[in-house]
């Protein structure tokens, strides 16, 4: 029995949500950096600005190309899943801070998500215009009848 279209979406884009989910778990471990630990002033260096914006980054982009145009939309969701999980293991203990760092105050923590997810919705956008080629609006002939073309109707105004 052949797959509908609609099913076909949502295996797609729940492939692109785990890959964008992948690209920021393994980035963050690839980087170091965990996002939920405060270390004092010495927390924000350049490798925990790659963490927090760059990383985000290539995941939005990597799930807006696997998806396709709507993938901007999905792309907020794998650094919020992956944050989430990886605070909520250090409250419930499930990951212990190492000495010296402690778990980010929770409205704290909830900024720096705020900024994740914005850096992965730029990569989003930057997928969607690879790969729809262009950003903006459908070409003119798309969007504008002709001006013989009486099919769609004239709204009601005399012409």
């Amino acid at each position: 029995m052949p797959m509908s279209p609609q099913t076909r979406r949502n295996i797609l884009g729940t492939i692109a949500v785990l890959a964008g989910c992948a690209v920021v778990y393994v980035g963050d471990w690839l980087v170091g950096v965990d996002l939920e630990l405060w270390w004092g002033l010495s927390t924000f260096t350049p490798v925990w600005m790659v963490a927090m914006f760059v990383v985000p980054l290539i995941s939005g982009l990597v799930c807006a190309m696997i998806f396709g145009l709507g993938g901007k939309w999905l792309c907020y969701f794998p650094p919020l899943i992956v944050r989430t999980v990886n605070y909520f293991a250090y409250v419930y203990e499930l990951k212990v801070p190492p000495p010296g760092a402690e778990l980010l105050f929770f409205p704290y923590w909830i900024m720096f998500v705020i900024l994740v997810v914005e850096a992965a919705a730029f990569g989003g956008v930057f997928g969607e215009i690879i790969v729809k080629k262009t950003y903006g609006r459908l070409p003119r002939e798309m969007v504008y009848r002709k001006a013989g073309d009486q099919s769609a109707g004239s709204g009601g105004q005399g012409g």
